[in-house]
């Protein structure tokens, strides 16, 4: 943290008004010259609404932002907020191939199932039964383990 409280320069709003108040000129402050207690602020609006007015302005501000890391944090709380549960799913699949440290291929040799079935779980195409999912992730546990 910087210590040093974000400031707007030229908005007649400030930083401790509602961020639904700050606009993308706001956000992009707060991206830019602003700390972790401020992006924390921004990150909860957008992922209280992911399509809501707060989302839409952080969509703006992340293309027009100069610090790419504090953007590309921002961007991705955004996506995930608005993730639907089938993207998660789908997303946690290819994770747990990931963090196996296997290939796709050899992780679907060893779930018991096909390169292109287990495919189509990464992908989202089809979503994995309850049991299925399980599998996949002891699976994965099981391999970061040894």
């Amino acid at each position: 943290m910087t210590g040093v409280p974000l400031t707007f320069r030229n908005l007649t709003i400030e930083p401790h008004e509602p961020v639904s108040a700050w606009g993308v000129e706001g956000i992009l402050a707060a991206i830019d010259r602003g700390d972790i207690r401020d992006w924390r602020r921004v990150a909860a609006e957008a992922v209280a609404d992911p399509h809501g007015s707060v989302a839409q302005d952080l969509d703006v501000a992340i293309d027009l932002a100069e610090s790419t890391s504090s953007a590309a944090v921002l961007k991705l709380v955004l996506d995930r907020a608005r993730e639907t549960p089938e993207d998660r799913v789908a997303r946690r699949v290819r994770e747990a191939i990931h963090w196996s440290g296997m290939t796709q291929a050899e992780f679907a040799e060893r779930l018991g199932t096909s390169a292109s079935r287990l495919s189509t779980y990464a992908t989202g195409k089809v979503v994995p039964s309850a049991v299925m999912m399980e599998r996949i992730e002891d699976l994965s546990k099981r391999s970061t383990a040894a």
